[in-house]
């Protein structure tokens, strides 16, 4: 039996915060241990409610201390990378951040014994067989958290802890430069390999049409240059050694440009699928080493043998870092690289590792004559990205379906290419009832109208049940002096206004467009994986509107964040009659009323299929999910699974129509500007 009550001191650690453990408070064996750091952080989830993850990878981080079994190092220090929204980890990268907060930990666990003033400990990185000298402040023999030295990125200030990376260089392929070449091209681009401290693709920001100054946000906005960067880096990563790497995070692709002066180069650093909101230290180390070294994409000014302060500047400030090269020309080589970073502990105590992520058989002894289905769980894939609508109504649904179906229904958002993504991953799982897509008007209706694509809406899905309807509304940011749509209108035919949409071919993206070309204006677009990212930048004030579903829009129109202008369809609504349509206004032909419902793979057995609309039909009529999708903003509406298969046919006609009409296609005009 696993003990899921466990030690853990919880610390911010540089710029990245999560977990620590010793070795010994984890369960033995490698799955155990991972599923356990599963259960901390909640990698189920997106936002990782249910654990101590942050929503991102820079709080998705565990750090594993032990006694050290190196000749020489005092501790050894693991590291492991766990997956948001998706149960994974990897111990393959190293972390300098967390790194930080190693010795402090190891101190106050009694692993290591202070000194009066500092203590200086030799810390060996399990992941990358790499030693690091770690120097803390310990006035009295005791750790201080407490000092004067400030980091970017993180607020107040802190006692300073100073990494002295050893040797780092090649620690991971066992090659500085793994491809055998200072640069290497591909795609037209030239790149550069390298592996200090962290296995690294360089490319110059010019060589993108990049000015290597962009703020992250905008960089994670592009989706044609990510996907573009992810496919470099899989190939480079296999030219690296490193095998097949499209499911791990390395190597990590850095965009660089000229820093401010001769010591300092400008870096945007990806992880690897989202731009860095400042920088990783491993990271910091090998874009150092790469601009210290000549011949590399980020070369700098020719180097002298000895120590240089370098400078790398990353979107939340700057990482200073002390290098000291040994020989010259192509014969210079980095020996050490020294930083400073701060930690602070934040909390210590009993940590409760979830049931649900161990395998059953560890949770509970077996019952004599157990269903075959009850010790599986259902999961409901969303197309779309936490916290937006379609998610939102998912999870509204998961919480009443698990007691009725008897079994635990879980939330899998896989957004991506349109909604893709997830459609190809349903389409392709076994047809038994346990894996169900969340669909929505765009996956099964608009974008099949407007591409040709992998999946067929028709053929590949077994239709299970219409879920309901949620009309689209024209919403403004309130800091815009505009009082109507006609107002709208007339300021953006001389001002750039722009819209943001859940991705090209949802309904936000084809009312927007559709509004262009009724109302003769040219509104520029902006895409996100999902509505929830796509919204928020409206309420920021990056893009001035949005057609959202009023499921997507009511917490912002309640909280006064966001404004109705217009209502995008054929009448007011009863609970908004003060929003008048868009064709009252002088704006016709835009009706898009979103709709949602429940899939299930192509040849499901019929007799699990009725299953699943009975159960899906029981719950859309419990009073208390009618009221809470009512106020909402969405309305419930059952049906057959006939019924649902002829509406999608209908869809698809009916988009297909409407797309024709307005020359609109993927790759055209609902390009992201």
């Amino acid at each position: 039996m696993i003990n899921r009550n466990i030690p853990c001191v919880l610390m911010r650690s540089g710029t990245s915060r999560g977990p620590f453990f010793l070795r010994e408070w984890l369960p033995e064996g490698t799955e155990a241990r991972d599923q356990a750091l599963i259960g901390a952080i909640g990698a189920s989830d997106p936002l990782q409610l249910d654990g101590l993850g942050g929503g991102s990878t820079l709080n998705s981080k565990v750090a594993i201390v032990s006694r050290s079994q190196q000749p020489g190092c005092d501790v050894d220090y693991l590291f492991a990378q766990v997956g948001v929204g998706h149960q994974s980890v990897d111990t393959r990268p190293n972390c300098g951040n967390m790194l930080a907060g190693v010795v402090p930990f190891a101190i106050e666990q009694g692993l290591i014994a202070a000194q009066d003033g500092h203590t200086t400990a030799r810390v060996y990185n399990v992941n990358t067989g790499a030693c690091i000298d770690v120097t803390v402040c310990t006035p009295g023999g005791v750790v201080t958290y407490e000092g004067d030295a400030r980091i970017d990125g993180v607020a107040g200030t802190a006692a300073p802890i100073l990494l002295n990376f050893l040797d780092a260089w090649g620690a991971v392929t066992g090659h500085l430069f793994p491809t055998g070449n200072r640069i290497d091209s591909i795609d037209g681009i030239e790149v550069t390999c390298i592996d200090a401290a962290m296995p690294l693709m360089i490319l110059r920001a010019a060589d993108l049409g990049l000015t290597g100054r962009e703020r992250p946000a905008q960089l994670d906005a592009n989706t044609a240059l990510l996907e573009r960067i992810e496919a470099m880096r899989r190939v480079m990563g296999a030219r690296m050694g490193l095998g097949d790497v499209s499911d791990s995070v390395v190597p990590k692709p850095v965009i660089v440009s000229p820093g401010d002066d001769a010591n300092s180069i400008t870096s945007r650093y990806f992880t690897p699928r989202r731009c860095h909101a400042s920088h990783a230290v491993t990271g910091a180390i090998g874009v150092a080493t790469a601009f210290a070294l000549p011949g590399t994409v980020a070369s700098g000014a020719s180097t002298p043998a000895g120590k240089r302060p370098l400078v790398v500047l990353h979107p939340a400030g700057q990482i200073d870092i002390e290098v000291e090269v040994v020989g010259t020309g192509e014969a210079a080589q980095v020996e050490r690289a020294a930083l400073v970073r701060t930690a602070r502990k934040i909390l210590q105590g009993q940590l409760q590792l979830p049931s649900y992520v161990f395998p059953p058989e560890e949770q509970r002894p077996a019952p004599a004559a157990a269903a075959p289905a009850a010790s599986q769980s259902i999961r409901i894939i969303v197309p779309t990205s936490a916290g937006g609508g379609n998610d939102t109504m998912a999870r509204a649904l998961a919480r009443k379906l698990a007691p009725l179906l008897g079994q635990n229904v879980q939330i899998d958002n896989r957004a991506g290419a349109n909604g893709s993504v997830a459609c190809e991953y349903v389409a392709s799982a076994a047809p038994n009832g346990q894996t169900l897509l969340f669909g929505y008007i765009a996956t099964h209706g608009i974008y099949p109208a407007l591409e040709s694509l992998r999946y067929s809406p028709l053929k590949d899905f077994c239709p299970v049940g219409l879920i309901g309807y949620s009309p689209t509304l024209l919403v403004v940011n309130p800091a815009l002096d505009i009082t109507d749509v006609r107002d709208l209108v007339r300021q953006a035919r001389d001002t750039p206004f722009s819209y943001a949409s859940a991705g090209t071919g949802t309904a936000p993206h084809f009312a927007a467009e559709l509004f262009n070309l009724n109302a003769g204006t040219s509104l520029q677009g902006r895409t996100y994986p999902g509505a929830a990212p796509a919204i928020a930048d409206t309420v920021a004030g990056h893009t001035q509107l949005m057609f959202p579903s009023l499921f997507t829009a009511q917490p912002y129109l309640q909280s006064g964040k966001l404004r109705a202008l217009a209502v995008a369809g054929p009448e007011r609504l009863p609970n908004m009659h003060g929003v008048p349509t868009l064709a009252e206004q002088g704006v016709p032909g835009v009706d898009v009323t979103q709709w949602y419902a429940l899939f299930a793979p192509a040849h499901t057995p019929p007799e699990l299929v009725a299953e699943l609309n009975q159960a899906l039909n029981t719950v859309l009529r419990d009073p208390e999910l009618v009221a809470r999708m009512a106020a909402d903003g969405a309305r419930v509406q059952t049906s057959t699974p006939a019924q649902l298969q002829q509406m999608v046919g209908d869809e698809i006609a009916k988009w297909g129509r409407v797309a024709q009409r307005a020359q609109m296609q993927v790759g055209g005009v609902l390009e992201e500007a």
